[in-house]
């Protein structure tokens, strides 16, 4: 516990104008990541705080938590309106509060499916794909329970699941999810179709199978996530997507911009046939994701924290009357 405060603490005297945290509650010590709170009170420094996973029915600990870090920062960053609302309405912070800076996406060019596949020894069937770290949250076994249907009205259609296993889960409980996914498979007679790609791809390489997938899918059944990296990486691939209506999607993929389907094998199921069986809507609907998603590019994403940064550094420094750094060392 005595290491958050220690470190923020050593800061004082480094070259440093603004911090920036990183909050999600799995990756800080203590309960509900309440340690970040340790080393924000012990900061000489503005904070600028992004916050990754905001419970949408918080306990009163999650709730004091956030509200706390939020008051200690200079600036709070959200990655979709609907984050914003729900700090708002869940936890009392107000609109003037919070900064909403959508999760940055590569800059990937619009390429027809058929050119990629060739590239990873994929064949011309049509490919779906997950990716991402496996764990039990993500809905997996929803889409590969609607295999059997699609299966039979799209002969050779293939499901792809690229990503090791969470190494949070891999502690816990080994590969037993993954395990419980292949059995899922075998029961159903899916050998052939849907696959478990266990290794972590880097960048170049996860764009060449977005490339390739002729539709990606985030299948995940907590409708409440406000924030998902995979579907914006998706998005800014111009894939045609189709989701389960959680938080981020619904809004990242209004107008016409992905099919959102009920988190039921039935529902993902037609909506993977109806894509399947309508390459122009698809080609539509990539479209639409890519062009909306140039405001989410990389560059402009860091270009709007530097201006954040500077803003704050910029206040501290009229508020101070000299120097952050001074400041600190004082």
């Amino acid at each position: 516990m005595e290491d958050y405060p220690r470190v923020a603490r050593s800061l004082v005297g480094c070259r440093v104008d603004v911090v920036s945290i990183q909050y999600d509650p799995t990756i800080w010590g203590g309960a509900d990541g309440e340690f970040v709170l340790d080393f924000v009170h012990a900061l000489h420094l503005p904070a600028v705080t992004t916050l990754h996973a905001i419970a949408r029915r918080p306990t009163a600990a999650q709730r004091r938590v956030v509200a706390e870090l939020v008051e200690a920062s200079a600036a709070t960053v959200v990655m979709s309106q609907v984050a914003a609302g729900l700090l708002a309405k869940a936890y009392g912070i107000g609109a003037g509060r919070v900064d909403v800076i959508s999760h940055g996406v590569p800059d990937l060019p619009l390429v027809e499916p058929a050119a990629a596949k060739a590239s990873l020894g994929l064949g011309e069937a049509p490919f779906l794909l997950s990716f991402g770290l496996l764990g039990p949250g993500k809905g997996f076994e929803l889409a590969i329970a609607a295999m059997p249907a699609v299966v039979a009205a799209v002969p050779g259609a293939r499901y792809v699941i690229l990503g090791p296993t969470h190494p949070d889960l891999l502690r816990q409980e080994g590969e037993a999810y993954r395990r419980s996914l292949q059995e899922q498979i075998r029961k159903l007679g899916l050998a052939a179709n849907v696959e478990l790609v266990d290794r972590f791809v880097g960048r170049t390489e996860l764009g060449r199978w977005l490339q390739a997938a002729d539709i990606v899918v985030t299948p995940y059944p907590n409708v409440d996530q406000t924030v998902s990296g995979t579907l914006a990486h998706a998005m800014g691939a111009g894939k045609p997507i189709v989701s389960t209506p959680f938080a981020h999607a619904s809004e990242l993929l209004a107008g016409g911009r992905g099919v959102l389907a009920k988190p039921d094998p039935e529902a993902l199921a037609v909506a993977f046939i109806t894509l399947l069986g309508d390459p122009a809507k698809r080609k539509l609907i990539g479209g639409r994701a890519h062009a909306y998603s140039r405001d989410m590019l990389w560059p402009g994403i860091g270009q709007r924290y530097g201006e954040l940064f500077e803003r704050v550094a910029q206040t501290q420094r009229r508020t101070v009357g000299r120097p952050i750094l001074e400041s600190a060392r004082a």
